[in-house]
């Protein structure tokens, strides 16, 4: 409650507003969260998601969980604990946590993996979403319209230099707080 109540006044205070609403079809998937070009992605993001009642999850190391604050905080904040101890990769990690949950989870990834600019995003979101058997949804900031919000979803059909040309398109039309880092 007092999270959806402070995502509200950082809309408002802020001016940004929120376009469209993940559907009930697709309420378990892996979302794409792009461009990501600032830390203050995370801020507006993690807001609109409250705001839009969406089962966000992303995926932290176990470690952080040991703390006792700060792992109360992350786990409320959608927080899933991977291990990488196990000499797990990633992708098969997450495969499992999406099959291993049961109800509603969104597994959010920045396929950028950092907050410059990457000619080549990562892929794992693409494989996760194929292993797992979910469809990509994309969400977006746009920070020339101020304007956070769900785009198209895509269901991957396994040739992903197709899908990832498709995903690239919108986003090309999205700006990042740092337009120059964004999907070229």
């Amino acid at each position: 409650m007092f999270a959806k109540l402070l995502s509200k006044a950082i809309f408002k205070v802020s001016g940004w507003k929120l376009v469209g609403n993940l559907s009930p079809d697709n309420r378990r998937c892996v979302m794409i969260a792009a461009p990501h070009t600032s830390n203050w992605d995370f801020i507006y993001a993690r807001a609109a998601f409250y705001l839009m009642d969406a089962p966000i999850r992303i995926t932290i190391k176990k470690e952080f969980f040991s703390y006792p604050i700060l792992g109360s905080l992350i786990r409320k904040m959608g927080a899933l604990p991977v291990d990488r101890s196990k000499n797990t990769k990633m992708v098969d990690a997450m495969v499992r946590i999406i099959k291993d949950t049961p109800g509603d989870m969104c597994v959010m990834v920045t396929p950028e993996g950092t907050r410059k600019y990457q000619p080549r995003w990562r892929k794992g979101f693409y494989h996760v979403a194929l292993g797992a058997g979910v469809p990509i949804v994309l969400g977006y900031l746009d920070y020339a319209r101020k304007e956070a919000g769900i785009g198209p979803t895509i269901y991957p059909s396994g040739d992903i230099d197709a899908d990832l040309e498709e995903i690239h398109a919108f986003y090309r039309t999205k700006v990042g707080k740092f337009p120059e880092q964004g999907v070229k």
